[in-house]
Order: structure tokens, then C-alpha cells, then sequence
């Protein structure tokens, strides 16, 4: 997207400018007379196989920086090449590739990725589902905005082509009873709601995998299954964990620190006092320590419900 105003009278305003992150996502610059703060809110990727790269900044007063990846790098390895060894080896063995997937931006990058591998024939051509309303708008709505990300047209129409749309909860409780290989892409990415039915049978079976492809976060029935659990509830009953958990960790659309850093380092000046925020206390003091060293740059991980006069 094109940087937006949509607040502005006399020498205050409000500006909005693509950040990479999902589709829509911005930066939020607020000025009033000679001081501004810009927001990043979720910091995207600079090498995102569908979105565009965040804008550049060249300056701000001050920065509320977001540190989801604060202490972490992505891995190297390319993510589609992942996904193939992982539907494969599923398949294979007769099983099902359940995937948890936020129902914008992820949900739409892995029906991307399916769609390469079997246009390439390196996967086979076993039925996709995607299983989330939200997703299923979300899916449309990138085929209409195409000059928002790297994807045509035509890209787009083959991509939805690609799967079967399940709109109802009847549908979804019918695809469980597939006998055969089977892809199925729903919400939420942590599998904390949505329609988390699919666990209940899919993940009782050593045959399937149950693909996680972002961050889980502390807590989550994502994170217990991708930390070993061999249990978790699910609308109040136990459920066995024998399915093959993976975390297709590259995927995430959250820049790490050496790409918030590379972003940073845009900056013509630096901004009076960096905010770190969004993420545990851990990975936001590690993104502290790095800016602080790298840069020089002042930082501050402010607490709950404190103030600050800019």
C-alpha cells in the first residue's frame, strides 16, 4: 500500500504505510506540531515469498518497536522445500497433514506453497481443505488486491483453485472421515480455537502430522504439543498425542532481529528513544541489548500502564 493520511489538521496528522507484515498491515506515524511516534505494530519479513518488504523509515522521534523475533533468527532453509519433505513422508505412510494455520497471511502463504509443489510435481496431488471462514475471506480478499503483494492474478486464481472451501460446520466434521491422504489448513495457527475438532482425530494417529507453522506462544495447546506433550485437552477430554508434531518455523511472517535490525539501519537519524514491545520479557531485552550495542540507540521496555511524556 501507498502511505495514507487519514487524520490531519493543521500540523497534526495521522499517516498509514505498509509494513510488510499480512495484507493491510501498517505502519502508524502520528505527528503533532514537531514531534511524531510511529508504531510498527507487527514488523514483516524482508524476503517474503507473497508480501512486499516493509517501507523504509528514514525518521521518527520516537519508535514503538515490536520484538516477537527479538531473540531469534530464522532458519535458512527454505520452507517450501520443508513442507514437501513433510507431505511426503506423510502421505507415504497413509497419513494426513493437519495444519494450524492464522487464518491471514500464513493460511494464504502455505496455498501458495502447495500450489508451487504441485505445479513441480513434488508432492502428490492429494486433496487440500481449507477450514476457516475467516480464511476463506481472507483468501479472496488477496485475489482482489493484488497490488498489495507479489502474487498476479492469475497466480491467485489458481492458488484458490487449488482447494476445497468447507463453509459450514457439517463440512468440516465430514472431511474427518477421509480414509485416505488429505491436506487440511484451519484456524487458529496455536490451535487455542477455531475448529480444533480435526486434533481430536487426526492427532490419536501415527500415520498423520500435525504441521505448525509460526510462533507458539507460552501455554498455548500449540506450544505443549510442539514442547513433547503426549496430552492435550480438547473440549474437555484428553487426547492422545501420536501423530508426527512439526514446527515449520520460517514460515512466520514476524521479521527477527537481524532483519529488524537491517530495517533499522534505514534510518537516516536515530529516533530519540526506541519503545520495545509485543513479546515475552526475554526476547524484548534481548532486541534491547542488540539495538543498544549495534546502534548506540536509546531503548526502553516499558511496563504495564506507565507513562511517558515525549
Amino acid at each position: 500500500m501507498q502511505e495514507q493520511e487519514i487524520i490531519s489538521y493543521k500540523e497534526r496528522y495521522i499517516r498509514l504505510t505498509h509494513s510488510g507484515h499480512i495484507l493491510g498491515s501498517s505502519f502508524v506515524r502520528m505527528k503533532h506540531h514537531n514531534r511524531s511516534i510511529l508504531f510498527s505494530g507487527d514488523l514483516g519479513r524482508l524476503h517474503d515469498p507473497v508480501m512486499y518488504p516493509p517501507a523504509i523509515v528514514q525518521s521518527t522521534d520516537y519508535l514503538v518497536l515490536e520484538s516477537t523475533y527479538g531473540n531469534r533468527l530464522h532458519e535458512a532453509i527454505n520452507p517450501i522445500d520443508q513442507l514437501s519433505e513433510v507431505i511426503n513422508k506423510t502421505a507415504k505412510r497413509g497419513g494426513s497433514v493437519i495444519i494450524p494455520a492464522f487464518a491471514v497471511g500464513r493460511a494464504q502463504s502455505i496455498l501458495y506453497f502447495i500450489y508451487q509443489l504441485k505445479k513441480a510435481n513434488k508432492i502428490p496431488d492429494i486433496p487440500v481443505f481449507l477450514d476457516s471462514p475467516m480464511a476463506i475471506s481472507a483468501t479472496k480478499t488477496f485475489c482482489h488486491y493484488t497490488n498489495e503483494h507479489k502474487l498476479s492474478k492469475q497466480q491467485c486464481f489458481d492458488i484458490c483453485a487449488g482447494a476445497t472451501y468447507i463453509n459450514t460446520v457439517e463440512e468440516s466434521k465430514a472431511i474427518d472421515n477421509y480414509q485416505y491422504p488429505i491436506i487440511i489448513i484451519s484456524a487458529s495457527g496455536m490451535a487455542t480455537g477455531g475448529r480444533v475438532h480435526h486434533m481430536k482425530q487426526f492427532a490419536q494417529d501415527y500415520r498423520n502430522t500435525i504441521l505448525f507453522t509460526g510462533y507458539q506462544v507460552g501455554g498455548t495447546r500449540g506450544a505443549r504439543m510442539v514442547n513433547g506433550e503426549s496430552e492435550v485437552k480438547i473440549h474437555g477430554h484428553m487426547i492422545p498425542i501420536r501423530a508426527e508434531v512439526i514446527e515449520l518455523s520460517n514460515t512466520s511472517a514476524h521479521a527477527d532481529y537481524q532483519e529488524i535490525l537491517a530495517w533499522l539501519k534505514k534510518f537516516t537519524k536515530p529516533p530519540v528513544k526506541i519503545f520495545i514491545t509485543h513479546d515475552e520479557p526475554e526476547a524484548a531485552q534481548s532486541l534491547k541489548n542488540t539495538i543498544e550495542k549495534e546502534l548506540a540507540w536509546k531503548c526502553n521496555i516499558p511496563l504495564y500502564l506507565q507513562t511517558e511524556e515525549l
